[in-house]
C-alpha cells in the first residue's frame, strides 16, 4: 500500500497548467483563509490538508478490508469451502492521483477530486470460480453500512483487450472524531485465471509504455479466451463434485441461500441523494451487452 502523501516541494518547477501546482494554490488560499501567517504555516496546513485527505480513504478502505476478512474466517473456520482465494490492496500516491486529474480534466482541488476519482482507495479479490467472484460481490454489496455507487461488470462483458474482472464501486461511511465522512472504495473481484491474465497484461503494457505491438495484442486477447475456457472447464468439474456443489453457489444465492428480502435498508446510513444506490438485483437484471 503507498505511503501518505509528505508534504510537497516547492521548488520543483511545474508549468500553469499543472493540477499539481493548482493544487497547492488552492491550499496556498485556503491556508490563508484559515488564518495561517507565512510561508511555514501555510506548508504544515497544506501537509495537514493532504495527509487527512488520503487517511480518510485509507479509513474507508480499511472498513471494506473488515468486512471482507469477516466473510473469509467465517468461512475458512464454519465451511468447507471458502470463496476468497486472495485479498490485495492499495492507495493512490497523491503523484498518481494528479497525474489522473491531468487524464480526466477534472477539478485540481480536493473537492473535485473526491468527486470525480473513485478508485483512489482500491482492494482486489481473488476467487476460484467465476460464480464465486458474483457471490462475494453479493455478500459485500448486500451489507446495510455499504452504498453500491457502480458496477462494471466485464466478466460478462469484457474489454475489447480481453480484460474480465467485475468491478464494484462502493461508498462507506467513515467515523471521524468530529463528523462522519463518506469515501468512495473501488472493489475488483476476478478469479485467479483473469488475475494472471490482467497481471501479465499490466507487465507487458509497462515494458512498452503503452505502445504494444499488434501481435503481442492479439496473443493477448488469445489468452483471454483461454482463461476464459479454463475457468469455464474447472467451474464444470467443480460441479460434478457433489459435495463441493453444494457448498459453493451458483451466481445470485447468499452466503445462507437467496439474499434475504427484509434485509436493513442502507438508506439509514446515507443521506446524499446525489448519489445513486444500486442494489444487487440491479446487476443481476443487466443486460449482457
Amino acid at each position: 500500500m503507498s505511503e501518505l502523501a509528505a508534504a510537497p516541494s516547492t521548488s520543483v518547477e511545474r508549468t500553469e497548467g499543472d493540477p499539481y501546482r493548482q493544487l497547492l494554490e488552492q491550499l496556498h488560499t485556503r491556508a490563508d483563509e484559515n488564518g495561517s501567517t507565512g510561508s511555514a504555516n501555510r506548508m504544515i496546513d497544506i501537509r495537514r490538508q493532504l495527509t487527512e485527505f488520503q487517511l480518510h480513504y485509507k479509513f474507508g478502505m480499511d472498513e471494506v478490508l473488515t468486512k471482507i476478512n469477516v466473510l473469509r474466517e467465517e468461512f475458512e473456520h464454519t465451511r468447507d469451502y471458502s470463496p476468497i482465494e486472495h485479498v490485495n490492496y492499495r492507495l493512490k500516491s497523491m503523484e498518481r492521483i494528479l497525474d489522473k486529474v491531468q487524464r480526466y480534466g477534472c477539478e485540481p482541488t480536493l473537492e473535485g477530486i473526491r468527486h470525480a476519482i473513485r478508485d483512489i482507495a482500491g482492494i482486489r479479490i481473488t476467487c476460484s470460480f467465476v460464480s464465486d467472484a458474483y457471490w462475494v460481490a453479493e455478500m459485500l454489496c448486500s451489507q446495510p453500512d455499504i452504498r453500491v455507487v457502480e458496477i462494471k461488470d466485464y466478466i460478462r462483458s469484457p474489454k475489447p483487450n480481453g480484460y474480465q474482472s467485475l468491478h464494484v464501486i462502493l461508498q462507506v461511511p467513515v467515523f471521524l472524531s468530529n463528523r462522519t465522512e463518506f469515501v468512495y472504495v473501488e472493489v475488483q473481484i476476478r478469479t485467479v485465471a483473469m488475475d494472471f491474465w490482467a497481471s501479465l497484461e499490466h507487465k507487458i503494457y509497462y515494458t512498452y509504455e503503452g505502445e504494444v505491438p499488434s501481435d503481442i495484442l492479439d496473443e493477448l486477447r488469445d489468452a483471454a479466451d483461454q482463461a476464459a475456457a479454463l475457468d469455464k472447464q474447472m467451474a464444470e468439474i467443480r460441479d460434478k463434485v457433489t459435495a463441493l456443489r453444494k457448498q459453493a453457489p451458483s451466481a445470485g444465492e447468499g452466503a445462507t441461500g437467496p439474499t434475504p428480502a427484509d434485509r436493513p435498508d442502507p438508506a439509514q446510513w446515507f443521506k446524499d441523494d446525489d448519489v445513486p444506490a444500486w442494489n444487487w438485483e440491479d446487476l443481476v437484471r443487466q443486460p449482457e451487452s
